[in-house]
C-alpha cells in the first residue's frame, strides 16, 4: 500500500509499505477513504516533537470502510463506515470510564517511555511519535485500528466524508476548547489562531452562546473565514492585540481565552518572540509560548485559559505569578474525542454546522508531501488539506 512516511525534519515521502494485518482480536483493518493533514502534524514536520523514527507513517485524522475485524470485535462488521478518533481508547480503564479518553491507561504500548517523560502515561495516538505508542497513522491506504471496538465513530448513511471526517480530531478539539471555558451569555471569548482548530473553536463558542468571539491571526484567508463564522478579527501584524482587546471589552479583558496555536507561535512585535527563537535555535527551549504569555496578561481576573494547542516540552519565562494572582483557571489537554462525538454528529445531521467549510484543498495521497509544505507555509490560501488515498 501507499503511505506518507516521516524521514526526518521537513522530509515526508509517499512510500510503498506492507499492508497492515490483524494483530489482536479487538482490531479492525480500515480502507481509508479520506484523511487530512492536521496542524499538529506540522510539529512533526518541523522536527519539534521528540520520539519520531524514520519511516513512521503520518496522520491521525482519517476515516473509511471496515475491511476486516478481529474475532473479539463484535461492535464492527465488514462494510461499516467509520471515523477513527486520533485517541486510541480501551473503554475499560478508570480514565475511560470517566470519559477522560485522551489519558486512557492501556492504549499506549510504550507506556514505560511516557511514564518517564510525563510522570504517567497518556493514551496511544495514531501517527504521533513513539511517546504515544508509535502506532502507524492514517495518511495511508489502509490502517490497523487497535481497540477498534471502542476506537471508532459509526457514520450513518446520507453524510459525506467531508461533513464527518473532522469528528476524528479538529471538530471535537475546537468544541472541547470552548466547553472547557464554561461559556456564559455575557462572555467575550478570545481565540488565538484561526487555523482549522481555531475555526472550529470559533463556531463552537458561537453555538455555546458567547456574547462576543474574537479571532487573532495574521493570515487574510483565515481572518476572512473567522469573520464568516461570526468572529470579530484582530490582525496582529497590523494592530496591537492588547489595545484592540481593551477596546472590544471596555478595558476589562476577555473572560475566556483559547490558545489554538500551541508550541510554534509567531509574533512580529515582541521581544519575547525573538527570545524564544534564539533559545530554541540553541536547544535551550523546546516551545515558543508567546500566546500563553499574552493570554495570561490580557485575560480578565478570575477568567479561564483553555489550551487545545499542542505543547511538546519545556517553556521559559511564563508569568505564572500573574496567573496565580489574577486567579486564572487553566484547562488543557488532548481531546477526549469520544466524549463529544454523539452530540457533534447530531449537530451535523441537524444542520447546525457543516465542518466541511474549512477545507481549501483536496488532493491525492501522492501529493501529500508537497501539501505539507504548502500548509506549513500558508501558501495558496491553504487552511485545511484533505487527502484521498
Amino acid at each position: 500500500m501507499k503511505a506518507l512516511r516521516w524521514h526526518g525534519k521537513k522530509d515526508i515521502r509517499c512510500d510503498t509499505v506492507p499492508d497492515p494485518k490483524i494483530e489482536h482480536p479487538r482490531d479492525a483493518i480500515i480502507k481509508v477513504s479520506s484523511c487530512a493533514i492536521c496542524g499538529s502534524d506540522l510539529h512533526l514536520y518541523d522536527g519539534f516533537m521528540p520520539g519520531m523514527e524514520s519511516g513512521d507513517i503520518m496522520g491521525h485524522e482519517f476515516m473509511g470502510e471496515v475491511m476486516e475485524v478481529g474475532k473479539e470485535n463484535t461492535a464492527l462488521k465488514v462494510g461499516d463506515r467509520v471515523v477513527v478518533p486520533f485517541t486510541i481508547i480501551c473503554g475499560e480503564c478508570d480514565q475511560c470510564k470517566r470519559g477522560n479518553f485522551s489519558v486512557c491507561e492501556r492504549s499506549n504500548r510504550n507506556r514505560d517511555i511516557a511514564d518517564k517523560m510525563f510522570g504517567h502515561t497518556t493514551a496511544g495516538l495514531f501517527g504521533y511519535t513513539h511517546l504515544t505508542g508509535g502506532y502507524p497513522g492514517g495518511q495511508a491506504e489502509f490502517v490497523r485500528v487497535p481497540y477498534a471496538d471502542k476506537t471508532h465513530v459509526k457514520i450513518p448513511d446520507g453524510l459525506t466524508d467531508e461533513q464527518v471526517l473532522f469528528l476524528g480530531d479538529i471538530f471535537p478539539t475546537g468544541w472541547q476548547a470552548a466547553v472547557q471555558c464554561d461559556i456564559e451569555p455575557t462572555d467575550t471569548v478570545a481565540i488565538w489562531g484561526a487555523g482549522p482548530v481555531g475555526q472550529m473553536a470559533i463556531r463552537s463558542a458561537v453555538l455555546l452562546g458567547a456574547k462576543q468571539v474574537i479571532s487573532i491571526d495574521c493570515v487574510p484567508e483565515r481572518l476572512s473565514m473567522a469573520r464568516a463564522g461570526g468572529a470579530v478579527t484582530i490582525d496582529f501584524k497590523e494592530e496591537s492585540v492588547l489595545e484592540r482587546l481593551k477596546e472590544l471589552t471596555g478595558g476589562k479583558g476577555p473572560e475566556k481565552c483559547i490558545d489554538a496555536v500551541g508550541m510554534e507561535s509567531h509574533a512580529t512585535r515582541s521581544l519575547d518572540a525573538m527570545y524564544d527563537r534564539a533559545k530554541q535555535a540553541v536547544m535551550l527551549e523546546t516551545d515558543r509560548p508567546h500566546v500563553l504569555r499574552e493570554m495570561i496578561y490580557v485575560c480578565r481576573p478570575a477568567g479561564t485559559l483553555s489550551v487545545p494547542g499542542v505543547y511538546g516540552g519545556l517553556l521559559d519565562k511564563i508569568p505564572f505569578g500573574a496567573s496565580m494572582n489574577k486567579g486564572l483557571t487553566w484547562r488543557m489537554g488532548q481531546t477526549h474525542v469520544n466524549r463529544w462525538t454523539d452530540d457533534l454528529l447530531r449537530r451535523i445531521q441537524e444542520g447546525q454546522i457543516d465542518p466541511s467549510f474549512v477545507i481549501t484543498h483536496t488532493v491525492s495521497l501522492d501529493e501529500g508531501p508537497r501539501m505539507y509544505k504548502t500548509f506549513r507555509d500558508k501558501e495558496d490560501g491553504c487552511i485545511k488539506v484533505v487527502l484521498k488515498p
